[in-house]
């Protein structure tokens, strides 16, 4: 059924774009409360319960782990109706067709595999000691997913941005060849896969720690030493494979490619001091931020990649747009 056609403001399309930005915003720091989770052993403070906490909606008298895993449930519930009205009010302030639409759907979609993995986390038992090919497995998969809905995020706000296109029948979006776009899908992939072992070499010095740096660098390559920690060395490795990969993307000097550069010398920075302070709390958090913005940055210059056709005016144009 056909709706009235209504102008639609360019300062809507931007106040929908900065609520996007906000919402990404809200949803790292949901991801940096989950690293003080996991580095508390705070993962079964509501118990084998889920969505509930020890069996209620409220904890009453609760202990300091149970806090801190109901903050980040509670966190992560606001998300949820943040990226709600995400998606109404993209839907409302856009034409059909327009790719916001598509960016800002998938984010809703990854949100949920979110959920669904962190209820297999705490519902398996894969949560404070537990060391189980399991919990390796659900524990890559799930930051897997947590990058992706970071970059699906991203993707929204970058779509609604001022420079970006309103409707996709005026100005197709067309991704560029495959020959142009494999190094930033390498890049990407390269990326995830940095981010999966990460998750594994934190948990590691989690569950492992050493008392000394010889004590931990030993301990990697010992015969003895359990697979979580003979898998650290994944990290690095991981690293300096994707750094190649991105020096590819990079080349183009625009300010995107500047931002990713720097955020890439700063995570060899933060990454060398977690090692050398053998990995604190506040120094897993500090790594875990600065490798959030920094994929958040690489993907908006992989998205400036694929679709450089869609830096063109979203000012209204003459007439009446419709909303469907």
């Amino acid at each position: 059924m056909a709706t009235a056609a209504i102008p639609i403001p360019t300062r809507f399309t931007r106040a929908v774009a900065r609520f996007a930005w906000l919402t990404l915003g809200c949803f790292i720091l949901v991801v940096l409360w989950g690293a003080v989770v996991r580095a508390t052993g705070s993962g079964a403070g509501c118990g084998a319960n889920w969505p509930l906490c020890n069996g209620d909606f409220f904890p009453h008298h609760p202990r300091l782990a149970t806090i801190i895993e109901f903050t980040h449930r509670s966190t992560s519930g606001l998300c949820v109706a943040l990226d709600l009205t995400l998606i109404a009010w993209t839907f409302r302030v856009t034409p059909r067709r327009h790719p916001a639409r598509a960016a800002v759907l998938w984010s809703f979609a990854l949100l949920l595999s979110e959920a669904a993995f962190g209820a297999v986390l705490v519902l398996r038992h894969y949560v404070e000691n537990n060391i189980s090919t399991g919990r390796v497995a659900m524990q890559s998969i799930h930051f897997t997913n947590t990058l992706l809905l970071m970059a699906s995020l991203a993707l929204t706000a970058w779509f609604l941005g001022p420079t970006r296109g309103a409707s996709t029948r005026t100005s197709p979006l067309a991704p560029r060849t495959f020959p142009t776009l494999w190094p930033t899908l390498l890049a990407i992939a390269s990326t995830l896969v940095v981010g999966a072992t990460g998750s594994l070499a934190a948990l590691a010095d989690t569950l492992f720690p050493s008392p000394t740096l010889r004590a931990a660098l030993a301990s990697d390559f010992a015969a003895a030493s359990p697979l979580l920690v003979r898998m650290r060395w994944m990290h690095p490795a991981a690293a300096a494979v994707a750094f190649g990969c991105v020096l590819l993307v990079i080349r183009t000097r625009t300010r995107t490619a500047r931002l990713v550069f720097a955020l890439m010398l700063l995570q060899f920075v933060l990454g060398a001091a977690d090692v050398l302070l053998l990995a604190p709390t506040w120094m897993q958090v500090l790594h875990l931020l600065g490798a959030d913005l920094y994929w958040v940055a690489l993907f908006l210059l992989a998205a400036e990649t694929a679709w450089p056709t869609a830096a063109f005016s979203i000012e209204p144009t003459p007439g009446p747009r419709t909303l469907v």
